[in-house]
């Protein structure tokens, strides 16, 4: 049975940079894909860090950029739901 995290993985990564721990942000990642019966090599994992918006308790905000090593496209309901707000 998978776990029941209360906060979507793009809060959870911008939390880790937040704190100092960037260095978990890829592993994190990958286990979120893994969950997702997605193989993590086959994906190349970017971080772009963006100004939080407007009345959010964090000061920045990570978005998570995923590439394919085999240069297709990233299927659209995975990007979505990677970049979800919280």
């Amino acid at each position: 049975m998978p776990r029941f995290e209360p906060f979507t993985i793009k809060m959870q990564i911008s939390r880790l940079f937040e704190q100092g721990q960037s260095f978990f942000a890829t592993t994190k990642v990958q286990d979120w894909l893994r969950e997702r019966n997605e193989d993590p090599g086959n994906y190349e994992i970017l971080f772009h860090e963006r100004p939080a918006p407007p009345g959010s308790t964090l000061v920045k905000v990570i978005e998570i950029e995923l590439k394919r090593r085999d240069g297709q496209p990233v299927d659209e309901w995975l990007k979505a739901e990677l970049n979800r707000g919280s």
